[in-house]
C-alpha cells in the first residue's frame, strides 16, 4: 500500500522537480554534489516542494551514511544512537524532519557533534528558520529556501509518472486541473492522481472524474506554516499600500483558512501602526467590528470584516506613532535615560507649573531630562487630522 508519492521520490538530482535555483546547472547544491562535499543545512519551504526528496537525493548521490529522524516523534534516545554511530564511523548525515519542533534536550546533545563535523545535519521545515529555529542550530547551518512549484513543474512531474501506472489514460484537461488544484504541492498532485486512477475501473482519468474527487485548490496557509505568515504579511502590506482589492483578496484567503483570530489581531495592529493619527477613529471601529463578528460568526462575519478592511485600506496613513515610540525605545536602550527634571518629579513640587492654571492650558516648561531636552521623537505625517493637531502644537510653542 505504498503511496505513489513515495514510489516516485527521485534518487538523482537530475530527476528533482523544480527548485532550479538550487539544483540547476552550476547552482549551489548541484555544485556541492559535483565537488563531493556537503555541509549542515536547513531546507525550508511550503509542503510538497521537495525538502525530504532533496535531502535523500543529496545523500544518495554522494553515497553517504545517513539516518532520518523526526523532531517530534523520535525520542532523545534515538538521537543518542545516531551520535554513537557518528563516533563509530567518523561521521554521519542526520536528516531531521520538522526541525523547528526540536526541543532543547535534543539540541544540546547534537550541537557539539554538528560543531565538530561528526554529524552533518540536514533540517527540514515548513517554518521560517529565522523565526522558528534555535539560533544555536541555525548558526551552524546554511539555509536554503525551496519555492512552491509552478503548474508547469507539476505537469512535468505528472507526465513522468503516468506511464508507470498500468493502462492509465488521462485527458489533457484533467492533467491541467490536477496541477492547478495542487497549488504548488507536488505530493498533493500525486495523491490526487493516484486516487483518480483507482476510482475508475477503466483507469481513464477525465476532468469530470478529477472534479468529482476534488474541485477545491489546496490552501497553502495552515495556521502553523510559514506560508500562513506570508499571507498575514501580504494582508497588512496591501492595507498599508492602500490597495483595497488586494486587501479583500488576502482577507478572503485568511477567512477560507478559518483563522479569524489572526485577522482580528492584524486589523487591530494595522489600525494603530499604519493608520494611526491619520484616522484615529479606526481603532474603535476595528474593535466594534471584532465584537460584531464574534456575535455573528461565519459566514455572516465576512460582511463587517470586508467593510472594515476596505475602510482600513482606503484610510489615509500615518506611522508617526510607531516611529515615535521606537525612536524613544532605541534611545533608552542605548543608555540615554537621564534624570526626571526636578520641577516635575512630584505633584507637590512648588516649581511645577500646573498647565490647567494657565490660559489654554499652555505653559513653557521642560519635561524631558536635561541630556535629551532638545530631542524630537514625534514627527507629524501629512494628513488632515495630524495637520490640525500640529497647528495647535506650533501655536502653543510660539
Amino acid at each position: 500500500m505504498e503511496l505513489l508519492a513515495d514510489k516516485m521520490r527521485p534518487t538523482k538530482i537530475s530527476d528533482v522537480i523544480g527548485q532550479e535555483h538550487l539544483v540547476g546547472k552550476n547552482k549551489v547544491i548541484s555544485n556541492m554534489i559535483s565537488n563531493g562535499r556537503i555541509f549542515s543545512m536547513i531546507l525550508f519551504g511550503p509542503p510538497g516542494t521537495g525538502k525530504t526528496t532533496l535531502a535523500n537525493v543529496i545523500v544518495n548521490e554522494l553515497g553517504l551514511r545517513f539516518r532520518l529522524l523526526n523532531a517530534v516523534i523520535n525520542k532523545k534516545e534515538d538521537f543518542d544512537v545516531v551520535i554513537e554511530e557518528a563516533k563509530m564511523y567518523g561521521d554521519i548525515v542526520l536528516i531531521v524532519d520538522e526541525i523547528h519542533r526540536m526541543n532543547k534536550d535534543k539540541q544540546d546533545i547534537l550541537l557539539p557533534y554538528v560543531e565538530n563535523g561528526k554529524i552533518i545535519l540536514i533540517g527540514l521545515t515548513t517554518s521560517n528558520p529565522y523565526y522558528k529555529i534555535n539560533p544555536a542550530i541555525r548558526s551552524r547551518c546554511q539555509i536554503f529556501e525551496l519555492h512552491s512549484l509552478t503548474v508547469n513543474d507539476i505537469k512535468k512531474g505528472l507526465e513522468r509518472t503516468i506511464p508507470l501506472l498500468p493502462k492509465c489514460k488521462i485527458d489533457d484537461d484533467a492533467i491541467n486541473r490536477i496541477a492547478y488544484l495542487s497549488s504548488g504541492d507536488y505530493r498533493s498532485a500525486l495523491n490526487l492522481l493516484e486516487v483518480a486512477y483507482y476510482s475508475t475501473k477503466t483507469h481513464h482519468i477525465t476532468l469530470k472524474l478529477v472534479e468529482s474527487i476534488n474541485n477545491k485548490p489546496v490552501l497553502l496557509g495552515d495556521q502553523n506554516g510559514d506560508n500562513h505568515y506570508q499571507l498575514i504579511s501580504a494582508f497588512q502590506k496591501s492595507i498599508r499600500g492602500s490597495d483595497p482589492d488586494a486587501a479583500i483578496y488576502y482577507l478572503a484567503r485568511l477567512i477560507a483558512i478559518g483563522d479569524l483570530d489572526i485577522i482580528y489581531r492584524r486589523m487591530s495592529v494595522i489600525a494603530y501602526e499604519d493608520i494611526g493619527l491619520a484616522n484615529p477613529s479606526m481603532g474603535p471601529k476595528v474593535r466594534a467590528c471584532i465584537e460584531t463578528c464574534e456575535m455573528l460568526g461565519l459566514p455572516e462575519a465576512r460582511i463587517p470584516l470586508a467593510d472594515t478592511v476596505l475602510e482600513l485600506a482606503l484610510s489615509p496613513k500615518s506611522n508617526s506613532g510607531i516611529c515615535a515610540i521606537d525612536e524613544a525605545l532605541s534611545l533608552i536602550e542605548k543608555g540615554s535615560t537621564g534624570d526626571v527634571p526636578k520641577h516635575i518629579n512630584s505633584e507637590n513640587n512648588p516649581l511645577y507649573k500646573y498647565p490647567h492654571s494657565y490660559p489654554k492650558h499652555w505653559v513653557k516648561q521642560q519635561y524631558l531630562p536635561d541630556n535629551i531636552k532638545n530631542v524630537k521623537f514625534y514627527h507629524a505625517c501629512d494628513n488632515k487630522y495630524e495637520n490640525g493637531l500640529n497647528r495647535v502644537n506650533e501655536e502653543m510653542k510660539k
